[in-house]
């Protein structure tokens, strides 16, 4: 790699020792390394040149790191700033997070974890012209269409996405059932620097307590009765991209423990295994419920809850976004009219329009969406009206429930309990009818291509 072409990193440490390992390290990558021993020199190279990437130490002879990655964030936001803690020390490092550094290195320092920090953080800016520039920006935006909404909360979320993307912080997502965390989750990986990693969404109210170890850190074969051959685990199986815990509310006490020593020490250790193995998965959670009510009754680890909500990102409810509503319809109509097979998406009638833009939306965008199927279902030619929407069924159902709840608790998701009916339902018809699908659809009073469409949508073979 040429002079004119290095990336150029600025390290400030005041220990001499720590300075020279640092240079070698970084120098060994091909980058050409500024050093500062305090933070008036620190800000005097900043003036001076350009940089791709700052490592700086927290207790500084003439003040705290923290104050450099606070004015780095906001005079040279472009530029991703990690930071050199004490080693255990989380709450640095969780503070520093908080003051928009990208991530923290634990002294001592491992190099093969340096190594993996820096060459993250450099992908973050592209090399080259205004045009390259002003092109990746674009590309954001494009990526960014999936969130469909000109609503001023719908616009910060977007400007929240692009932000975070650029940080290794871990975010907490909130938001109601069906508004869309597992897709901002989503886009804050596309648009990061570990886009080019897995991406692997995880529901942890889910999987049962018995198998939790097993599935988020591994087995090795024969290390418990069932464990017939060797399993990575999902945090190995996300290594070098992200990791999200959707309802990470659900973990149980036990596994938030050992959840929380993992993402403090950046390495796990498969059940049967001798050794501890190093990862490097970005965190990002969600829970449709409020963790912070969940702490004060000691259902939720206080530590874990301040190491996954270094920062929070809110997806606003449909009901705060209703002038959204006319362009989801317009999106998910032609989007389930080519997976219905249309040939043009269908017309909405008067009626149906002022139904839709007057409903109230609990289950949020995933409730409009499971409104239009239905209305795809049961509508016939080229119009939708207010009948085929059925409004009033999502009415009933509560009341249904509600009814019934001396059977059970009742469930927290209504249409994810509606769509759980519905497929045993198909499953029922299509066992009565010996698997004909002509038969089931005729016994289910539904067309050949609603029920084509609906043993897709559940993967019923």
């Amino acid at each position: 790699m040429s002079e004119a072409i290095k990336q150029r990193i600025l390290v400030i440490d005041d220990e001499p020792d720590i300075l020279t390992l640092l240079d070698m390290t970084l120098s060994r990558m091909g980058l050409a390394v500024t050093t500062a021993a305090d933070l008036t020199a620190a800000r005097k190279k900043l003036k001076q040149h350009t940089f791709d990437f700052c490592l700086t130490d927290m207790k500084l002879p003439d003040g705290n790191g923290l104050d450099l990655v606070e004015e780095i964030s906001k005079q040279y936001p472009d530029l991703p700033v990690a930071v050199l803690t004490a080693h255990g020390s989380i709450e640095d490092a969780v503070t520093a997070l908080k003051y928009g550094a990208f991530d923290f290195v634990s002294k001592p320092v491992n190099i093969k974890d340096l190594r993996r920090l820096v060459g993250v953080a450099l992908k973050l800016r592209p090399l080259g012209s205004d045009e390259q520039q002003d092109s990746l920006s674009t590309a954001h935006a494009e990526k960014l269409k999936g969130l469909i909404g000109k609503s001023p909360a719908m616009d910060k979320v977007r400007r929240l996405t692009i932000k975070l993307a650029r940080s290794q912080a871990p975010i907490f997502i909130s938001g109601d059932s069906g508004t869309g965390k597992e897709l901002v989750a989503h886009f804050i990986h596309q648009l990061g620097p570990r886009a080019e990693g897995p991406f692997v969404p995880v529901n942890c109210g889910a999987i049962p307590a018995d198998l939790m170890e097993s599935e988020f850190f591994g087995h090795t074969k024969g290390s418990f009765t069932g464990a017939h051959e060797d399993s990575p685990g999902l945090f190995q199986t996300a290594n070098g991209g992200t990791l999200f815990l959707d309802e990470v509310a659900d973990l149980p006490l036990a596994m938030q423990v050992k959840l929380l020593r993992v993402i403090q020490e950046k390495r796990v250790r498969a059940i049967g295994a001798v050794k501890e193995r190093a990862i490097d998965v970005r965190i990002l959670s969600a829970s449709h419920k409020s963790l912070k009510p969940l702490v004060d009754s000691g259902q939720f680890r206080n530590d874990l809850y301040f190491r996954l909500n270094v920062i929070e990102l809110h997806m606003p409810a449909l009901h705060q976004r209703p002038e959204d509503i006319p362009l989801l319809l317009r999106h998910f109509i032609r989007h389930l009219s080519d997976e219905f097979g249309l040939d043009r998406p269908p017309e909405f009638s008067a009626e149906a329009t002022s139904a839709l833009l007057a409903h109230h939306y609990s289950g949020n965008v995933r409730e409009l969406v499971n409104i239009l199927q239905r209305a795809l279902t049961l509508g016939d030619g080229n119009k939708i009206n207010v009948e085929d929407l059925m409004l009033e069924q999502n009415e009933s159902s509560v009341e249904l429930l509600t009814a019934d709840s001396s059977n059970g608790p009742t469930p927290e998701n209504l249409d994810d309990h509606m769509e759980g009916i519905e497929r045993e339902i198909l499953k029922k018809a299509l066992e009565e009818c010996h698997y004909n699908k002509t038969a089931t659809a005729k016994k289910l009073g539904i067309s050949f291509r609603s029920l084509r469409y609906k043993l897709s949508k559940y993967n019923i073979q």
